[in-house]
């Protein structure tokens, strides 16, 4: 036998002269033949057999792959303690030995403290560093109260490789016990409830004989495309005729539906260029939602709802009677559906607007067949017209056949039907028109006259504003100059042609007589001091007028210098907040320390002037 360590034969390694030589020398080729005739001989009977380091002989048959140690044992002879035990395998720990848990009870409890235990606790298997108790405010070693037991002092588990991960290592099957008892107490609460309800009605005992072999029901149920073993609890999913083509065969592109090897399954279909009601597989979705499944999982999910709710109900046992049950639920669904929206129509109306046209006439979808050339021009039928405005076209109200606006009158826009100037007012047609003429009749006086023709003609809207200021202006020029010809009057001498007067007048004066001219003086000074009087009177008017108009203009000024000044603050919030944006978000500056407070009108009037309007189709040229 040849050892591994020397890769010599053994009777090489059994040799005198080999020990006694200071240098092992190289095995030639007659020892290797002597090597091989000394085998032969041990294995025939006629030599001795080998021994190993404890006397024992070897048995010469053994093959030399068990016989020949590893090269790490570093053996100088014929040895087989490498296939017996070794020692750190009888250190290793049993099956059911493990670390103990908790605190060892069973010794008596200490009253005394003792030298070397924990000062907190007073157990003396640990120090006051290691103690997992709370911190007591006066430890254990000088009140000795409420001594704790000492913690059990753990073996060395030595394990291997498969004891080093064993899930179930240190398992206490006691632990079990509470789980089964758990499930005992179950089935005993079942069985009582059980045969309360066979005493309230004993009819009811066929169908929970039928719930008790539900179970068994189950095991037996062979499902298409499955082989389920009840008793060792295996399932081959899947299976296929041998015949059949198999999925991955249908379409030999790569790219095309994936299969997958391991469930033997093909969602997508491998020929989507063909029809799929035509072709033998087209994907396990298409029989998936296909035929009768969608209803079938409707009911199964129904059967779980309802079992949900207390009715007992299974889609597997009692079809019938869940279909029955389903059809009278969605019948009382949808009595009750529409009761309640009777009721809702009934305290709100509106019943008119569930009267829609179909969905086809609402989107505009019609049957006018029309036929477009390759450019897009219509060669058969006629084109859609085109929708000139979003607004209802010829909708007129209150009797009107025209719209606000069809007409225009002294800066007074109206209805061109009946000329009326009020917005939204009612349609009286021709007679409306003869009330706003005005019969030409002469006028009694002639500065009311001008006056009439002068000022223009306001609208009912505007009559409860004051007049604008070219309407006053001619108001008080025409006073003036009333007063000024009444002043003339009055103040004209005896003798004096007035202004405008004729040739008869002087002729006439002339042939009155003294008493007629004496009466005259005494009238022109009545009539002098008269004129004085309203003469006083008009200027104190004038000043008046003078005064508010002064007045106006100056709130006018104050007015139109706050908007003024409203529109520049306006332009510099929008340029300080251009500026704004385009800078850095996290270098723009906080708002916190601004003034919130009402807008005033001039704010608001600036804001509305100066704010952008996207719907402007002149935005674009103004930004520019």
């Amino acid at each position: 036998m040849v050892s591994s360590g020397s890769r010599l034969p053994l009777s090489m390694l059994l040799q005198t002269k080999e020990a006694t030589e200071e240098e092992p020398r190289k095995a030639s080729r007659e020892d290797w033949r002597k090597a091989k005739e000394l085998e032969e001989a041990r294995k025939a009977g006629n030599a001795p057999a080998a021994v190993d380091e404890e006397g024992r002989d070897i048995n010469p048959h053994i093959p030399q792959y068990i016989s020949s140690a590893p090269w790490y044992y570093n053996t100088a002879g014929p040895t087989l303690k490498h296939q017996r035990p070794q020692d750190d395998e009888k250190q290793r720990s049993g099956i059911d030995e493990w670390y103990k848990r908790g605190v060892d009870t069973s010794k008596p409890l200490v009253t005394k403290y003792r030298k070397g235990a924990c000062e907190n606790c007073g157990a003396l298997t640990h120090k006051r560093v290691d103690c997992m108790e709370r911190p007591r405010k006066v430890g254990a070693k000088f009140s000795a109260k409420q001594i704790a037991h000492d913690e059990f002092i753990q073996p060395t588990i030595v394990s291997d490789y498969d004891g080093k991960r064993d899930r179930w290592a240190g398992y206490d099957p006691a632990n079990h016990r509470e789980i089964v008892e758990e499930y005992l107490k179950i089935e005993q609460a079942k069985r009582e409830l059980r045969a309360q309800k066979l005493k309230e009605n004993p009819d009811l005992a066929e169908e929970q004989d039928e719930e008790g072999d539900e179970d068994r029901y189950v095991d037996e149920v062979d499902m298409p495309g499955t082989k389920v073993d009840s008793k060792q609890r295996i399932t081959v999913r899947n299976l296929r005729i041998r015949e059949d083509t198999a999925k991955y065969l249908r379409n030999l592109d790569p790219n095309s539906a994936y299969y997958d090897p391991k469930t033997r399954s093909m969602r997508d279909n491998p020929t989507p260029q063909l029809n799929p009601e035509e072709t033998e597989f087209a994907g396990e979705n298409f029989v998936r939602y296909s035929g009768d499944i969608q209803k079938h999982a409707q009911a199964q999910l129904f059967a779980w709802e309802a079992y949900g709710k207390g009715v007992d109900v299974h889609v597997l046992a009692e079809p019938t009677k869940l279909e029955l049950l389903q059809k009278e639920y969605e019948k009382k669904k949808s009595q009750f559906k529409d009761e309640v929206k009777n009721k809702v129509l009934e305290q709100y109306g509106g019943e008119e607007h569930l009267a829609v046209p179909p969905k086809a006439l609402l989107l505009a979808q019609t049957e006018n067949y029309v036929e477009y050339s390759r450019y897009g021009k219509i060669i058969k039928g006629q084109d859609k017209p085109i929708i000139r405005s979003r607004y209802e076209e010829d909708v007129y109200i209150n009797n009107h056949t025209t719209v606000w606006g069809s007409y225009w009158s002294n800066g007074c826009w109206g209805y061109k039907c009946c000329e009326s100037m009020i917005k939204n007012s009612y349609c009286v047609g021709e007679n409306g028109k003869a009330a706003t003429t005005k019969p030409t009749n002469e006028v009694a006086n002639p500065s009311e006259t001008v006056v009439e023709n002068d000022a223009p003609k306001m609208c009912p809207e505007n009559q409860a504003k004051p007049p604008p200021a070219a309407v006053a202006d001619a108001l008080q020029t025409t006073d003036k100059q009333q007063s000024q010809q009444t002043a003339r009057g009055a103040s004209q001498p005896e003798g004096t042609t007035p202004v405008g007067g004729d040739n008869n007048s002087s002729d006439s004066s002339n042939s009155d007589s003294d008493s007629e001219s004496e009466g005259t003086a005494k009238r022109g000074r009545k009539e002098s001091k008269k004129s004085k009087k309203k003469r006083k009177k008009e200027k104190k008017r004038q000043q008046r007028r003078e005064e508010k108009n002064s007045r106006k203009k100056s709130e006018g000024k104050a007015e139109k210098d706050k908007l003024q000044l409203a529109l520049e603050a306006e332009e510099q919030s929008q340029r300080r907040a251009a500026e704004l944006l385009r800078q850095d978000e996290r270098k723009r500056p906080y708002n916190s320390m601004y003034d919130v407070k009402a807008p005033t009108e001039e704010e608001i009037e600036a804001y509305m002037m100066k704010r952008r309007r996207e719907e402007d189709p002149m935005l674009a040229f103004m930004d520019k």
